[in-house]
């Protein structure tokens, strides 16, 4: 898939904290309840962390209990893809940024509102903006 940004690997670590980039770029997770949003309360939108494109809204942020921030929908279906995951001898459902490219976490269908989905996503992919 082409992305509307592209970076060089020496760009991304140029902009990315080491944890950020552990994240975003190889696909790695934060150790569960380490995460600056996982119990964040404030209103406001959350964005990639590697490209500020709209992810998430606090209005959909809910507390899953699982370590990580969760989320029952993105804020705009288009900025998020969907990609098949077998990683870890598991059936997963990858979250990325549709923009960059960048790992954001995983969504499951064991949510607990009405869309059935927990978007689990790694608070070092994203980056919080106040209303």
């Amino acid at each position: 898939m082409e992305r509307k940004i592209e970076r060089t690997e020496k760009e991304w670590r140029e902009i990315l904290s080491d944890e950020e980039y552990k994240v975003l770029r190889e696909k790695g997770t934060e150790r569960p309840f380490t995460g600056i949003y996982n119990d964040h309360k404030e209103q406001g939108n959350f964005h990639c962390k590697g490209c500020d494109t709209l992810l998430f809204t606090s209005e959909n942020k809910f507390d899953s209990g699982c370590g990580w921030p969760s989320f029952d929908k993105g804020a705009n279906k288009e900025n998020i893809e969907y990609i098949e995951d077998h990683s870890m001898g598991m059936k997963r459902v990858e979250i990325v940024c549709n923009t960059c490219g960048g790992h954001l976490g995983h969504v499951f269908n064991d949510g607990p509102t009405v869309t059935g989905l927990r978007y689990c996503v790694n608070s070092a992919s994203i980056d919080f903006k106040e209303d």
